[in-house]
């Protein structure tokens, strides 16, 4: 259930963050979408890589695509934000911008417990390491927002571009992750793979009991 509102939330999160980013010329806003697109296009594909009849053959190459698409995400936002700082251009005050951000800095520690909750009563490792990545979303959510306030209320288009660096640099963080094969933002594939760990040993478990019968 709340691996189904996270991705469901994210989904929205991206449609609104990059209309409102793409209406108001705002790079933060436009890398935040584009990271929520990511965040749930990898859930998707470690969950499509554990339909396969043998997941871990197919679990480096799903990670390695997973880590460049936040390599091109993080290389689009730097030039998105470094031709903002150097070209002076304005930055649109978005109202629904701001409001995106606040509801994500507000509803992602909640979720961020509830996972780690979980995560400890069904023993399950990953989803405790999921639930400090929905934590430093937190973070993310909260540059955004500081900067998109600054721009609108005191007129520094700067704080923008610089909140777009801080999402840069995140993604520069999480490709290196996946690229590791250390991906924690894939709630989906996470639970799969729990699943997958506990019906292996259930059949380790009957075949104990057969050769003890």
């Amino acid at each position: 259930m709340v691996v189904a509102f996270t991705i469901a939330y994210n989904v929205i999160e991206a449609a609104v963050a990059l209309s409102a980013g793409a209406a108001s010329s705002s790079a933060a806003l436009i890398g935040f979408g584009l990271d929520s697109i990511i965040e749930v296009l990898s859930a998707a594909a470690v969950a499509w890589q554990f339909t396969r009849e043998d997941p871990e053959r197919w679990e480096k190459p799903t990670l390695r695509v997973i880590a460049i698409a936040f390599f091109a995400l993080a290389a689009y936002v730097t030039v998105s934000s470094v031709l903002a700082l150097t070209s002076g251009s304005e930055v649109e005050h978005s109202t629904v911008g701001i409001v995106l951000a606040a509801v994500s800095v507000i509803l992602m520690p909640f979720l961020s417990l509830i996972e780690r909750r979980t995560g400890h009563e069904l023993g399950s490792a990953t989803a405790v390491a999921d639930s400090k990545q929905t934590l430093i979303c937190t973070y993310l959510s909260a540059a955004v927002l500081l900067g998109l306030v600054l721009n609108s209320l005191f007129g520094l288009a700067w704080a923008d571009a610089v909140a777009g660096l801080v999402i840069a640099a995140f993604a520069v963080r999480e490709g290196i992750e996946a690229w590791k094969g250390d991906a924690c933002a894939t709630s989906v594939g996470m639970l799969l793979e729990d699943e997958h760990e506990h019906e292996h040993d259930h059949e380790h478990e009957h075949e104990h009991e057969h050769e003890h019968d």
